[in-house]
């Protein structure tokens, strides 16, 4: 609450400064206000009295949202790649997945390893967990295994996590 919203009796007043200065009628603390030039504002309305404070309401507001913005535009979003074998895939096709694998991890995203089966490679579910079980072994070195291999319908998939230093 700003200003002319505020309704109570007496309030306690804090100035710009940050100096106390007692407990006031509100028609006072709102003339002390217009005198400096600036808003009086409502800080604790659950004390007794409520407390109210002197200050440049636009410019708190301005500044609050400035740190806002801040601190969205510092906060960094985790994406989650993906990497898709087959349990057929060559060895030297595998490692290109793995160097990719390393290149998001490296940049700090999450990376989810998948192998596809189609028809019979179903039946051949033993080759697909070699391959994942060597991979993990591959990107040990930037990344942690959150989950371990699992099938999920007709795919496997693990998840990787960056370490963290």
């Amino acid at each position: 609450m700003t200003n002319g919203q505020i309704r109570d009796k007496e309030v306690r007043l804090i100035s710009d400064t940050g100096e106390q200065l007692g407990i006031v009628s509100a028609k006072d603390a709102q003339k002390i206000a217009d005198d400096r030039g600036l808003d009086l504002v409502k800080i604790s309305p659950q004390a007794k009295p409520p407390v109210c404070k002197i200050m440049d309401y636009s410019k708190y507001k301005f500044d609050l949202a400035k740190k806002e913005k801040d601190a969205r535009k510092k906060q960094k979003t985790v994406e989650l790649k993906e990497v898709r074998l087959t349990p057929n895939t060559d060895t030297h096709d595998v490692e290109v997945k793995v160097k990719n694998a390393v290149k998001f991890l490296k940049s700090g995203n999450k990376v989810k390893i998948s192998i596809r089966f189609r028809g019979r490679e179903l039946s051949r579910q033993d080759i697909a967990l070699k391959i994942m079980n060597d991979f993990a072994d591959s990107i040990s070195e930037y990344g942690v295994v959150d989950k371990a291999p699992k099938m999920e319908g007709r795919s496997m998939a693990m998840f990787v996590s960056p370490k963290t230093n």
